[in-house]
């Protein structure tokens, strides 16, 4: 578990389905612009139980093989689940890389739980799992998620072309990464910010 001063991190586990399906339900009109059309055939977590179990059995198991670490976003207050921040596809050998990866409850967005949320990952990647690079790749229009690593940071490093299918269709996206020099240098800044 990672903790901040108003959200923490855990990753998620069948307990959290109620509340997972809720704001995933509730949230859902303004999240698809944002988010890759599923697999065709395949079950919805958000409103099947069962997909929800595999999908967290998939992260624990991705845990496991030091791949890719997922977190449900909770305020720390009334242990509200908000979101989540991840840390997909981590790449050992030379690279020591991973992809930031975020969605935050409509109800709770623009409260700056996101930026604290992804500075704990951050200080865990570099910190704990002793990364060198996390990049973050967003869709030009994104605007609120573009502020995200803006605040923390992030250099931003030049648009990838039809990068990823978002909503069925492959957009462009803004990439954004930050190394663990500049984590070294920054850190202190980020952290009186966003987690003390």
């Amino acid at each position: 578990m990672l903790v901040g001063p108003r959200v923490m991190l855990r990753p998620l586990c069948n307990r959290d389905f109620s509340a997972w399906c809720e704001v995933r339900t509730r949230s859902r009109a303004w999240l698809k612009p944002w988010e890759p059309r599923p697999e065709p055939g395949t079950a919805d977590p958000s409103v099947d139980g069962d997909a929800f179990g595999r999908r967290c059995r998939t992260w624990d198991r991705q845990r496991q093989f030091d791949a890719a670490y997922g977190f449900g976003l909770f305020l720390r207050e009334g242990e509200r689940f908000a979101g989540e921040v991840t840390l997909g596809s981590v790449q050992r050998g030379p690279f020591q890389s991973a992809s930031v990866g975020y969605w935050i409850d409509e109800a709770c967005a623009g409260h700056g739980y996101v930026p604290e949320g992804v500075a704990l990952l951050m200080r865990h990647a570099f910190d704990d799992l002793h990364l060198h690079r996390l990049e973050a790749a967003i869709v030009p229009r994104n605007g609120a998620s573009r502020r995200v690593v803006e605040k923390l940071c992030l250099r931003e490093e030049g648009i990838a072309e039809r990068f990823l299918q978002i909503d069925g269709v492959y957009e462009d996206h803004v990439r954004y990464a930050i190394t663990v020099e500049e984590w070294a240098t920054r850190r202190d800044e980020i952290e009186a910010r966003f987690v003390r």
